[in-house]
């Protein structure tokens, strides 16, 4: 369901939301994004408070929850969120604009996973034609959290953009 943060206050939000639990059976909840949230709310404690509440209800429902939350800024270490809501994810997975060739590229890369090991690495992705694709690690790269990787290698591990 499509919501505007001007026209649904975070306490009605969150009546939706469990309704689409009881009624629905709802097995999945994204809230894109924690941006319009935060923008509907007077303080940004009021809004932890709730947005904790409100995980602690689905995980006792046994509902997976991704909340997304954009960062000001495009490329470079001037990037910051409005929020930081990484206390209360069980995963927290970065997704970033980086400078190649040319080109903007997107990287990925998990920076939190509660319960066990994750993956460390630091990969090239994209979203094409409606499909995910994850590439090799940039371990010939430096720098692609800064937005500005500087190539170390000796060939490009970057995907081919014909590659499926």
């Amino acid at each position: 369901m499509q919501v505007d943060p001007a026209e649904l206050s975070p306490g009605e939000l969150v009546s939706r939301i469990q309704d689409a639990v009881e009624r629905d059976r709802a097995g999945i909840i994204v809230i894109d994004s924690l941006n319009g949230y935060l923008n509907a709310m007077p303080e940004e404690r009021f809004l932890t408070i709730q947005l904790h509440e409100l995980l602690t209800y689905l995980g006792q429902s046994k509902v997976a929850t991704l909340l997304i939350g954009s960062q000001h800024g495009l490329i470079g270490s001037q990037m910051s969120a409005p929020v930081d809501a990484s206390y209360l994810a069980d995963s927290v997975i970065l997704m970033r604009y980086f400078e190649n060739r040319g080109e903007v590229r997107q990287a990925i890369s998990v920076m939190k996973k509660r319960g066990g090991p994750h993956e460390r690495s630091i990969r090239e992705f994209s979203l094409d034609g409606g499909r995910i694709r994850v590439g090799e690690a940039l371990s010939e790269f430096r720098g692609i959290l800064t937005g500005v990787p500087e190539y170390e290698g000796a060939h490009s591990p970057l995907m081919a953009k014909d590659a499926t």
